[in-house]
């Protein structure tokens, strides 16, 4: 994964109304990088995005995107970025299809074809000549992905980008966010709650709360961090006897299943190798490991903080 930077935000502040909402928000997200920007109601997720895009200034502290400075060129940041919030940012009077025209126009977008493709390529064709005051909530948020990526932006800015989708549309949003980083090297930052979803699409990590970034990394380096042994949960008929098995802690979580407790995912293979000489593996899965658990995991240790 290229790590070059892209976005960079160092020591930023921002506060409204004397009410602090960035304390010391230090950030590097690399090109090409799909990062999942998760943090409680409140922390300065929509706050930061905000300030990356120049739609409003730090209090102190210094960002670029793309190389640019957000307050002196905004204009340029915003030319390469694409947005996406959870209010979608459309004309409820306007077709579909006049939405994505209106904002072509607006970006400079010179291809006369682009509004009808992107219409088509998410499931909107029909519903074109439609105002957008009659789609459905799924249906608003495909739209307002397209005015995103209408210009072909080098940088997306995604604010639940699936709230209100069906499990078909999901997979679509999913699958194109994950299709538009490997054919173009978008760079993507996706503000979620649905933390199960960023897993499917995400590189790296970043935790916000308090004002700044408590943690960050890739999923495999927060385990290691947070995580350090594993509980391996097996399905198997070995005859357990005692509280391990081979010198590995095991103790048995109901019926045909034990779970073991090993030092690093190193041993994994190791341990299943042996219980399958001696006895029939059916099912194999780690225990509380997933993004949810690190980041219950992550806000525990930082509450105090």
């Amino acid at each position: 994964m290229n790590r070059t930077p892209f976005l960079e935000m160092s020591h930023v502040a921002k506060g409204f109304s004397g009410r602090p909402v960035l304390t010391d928000l230090n950030l590097t997200v690399g090109r090409g990088e799909i990062v999942g920007f998760i943090g409680p109601n409140g922390s300065g997720k929509t706050t930061t995005v905000r300030l990356l895009n120049g739609v409003i200034d730090p209090d102190g502290g210094t960002i670029t995107v793309g190389g640019y400075d957000p307050r002196v060129d905004g204009e340029a940041v915003r030319r390469m970025a694409g947005v996406l919030t959870e209010s979608a940012g459309l004309y409820m009077n306007l077709t579909g299809r006049q939405n994505l025209r209106f904002f072509a126009d607006l970006y400079g977008v010179d291809e006369p074809g682009r509004a009808d493709a992107l219409l088509e390529e998410f499931g909107l064709s029909d519903a074109a000549d439609r105002k957008v005051g009659t789609y459905s909530t799924g249906m608003r948020k495909r739209l307002g992905l397209a005015r995103a990526l209408l210009h072909r932006p080098r940088v997306l800015f995604l604010d639940e980008p699936t709230n209100g989708l069906d499990p078909e549309g999901i997979r679509m949003v999913l699958g194109y966010i994950r299709q538009l980083n490997e054919r173009d090297g978008t760079t993507v930052m996706i503000c979620s709650h649905l933390l199960q979803q960023l897993e499917q699409v995400c590189h790296r990590y970043l935790f916000l709360q308090g004002g700044r970034v408590v943690e960050q990394g890739t999923l495999a380096e927060l385990e290691a961090r947070h995580f350090p042994t594993v509980t391996l949960e097996v399905e198997t008929d070995l005859a357990l006897a005692g509280g391990e098995y081979r010198g590995v802690p095991a103790a048995r979580v109901g019926p045909g299943r034990i779970a073991f407790t090993l030092r690093s995912r190193d041993d994994v293979p190791h341990l299943l190798r042996r219980l399958a000489q001696e006895a029939s593996v059916y099912s194999a899965a780690p225990v509380q490991r997933d993004l949810e658990a690190l980041y219950f995991k992550i806000r525990e240790g930082t509450a105090d903080e």
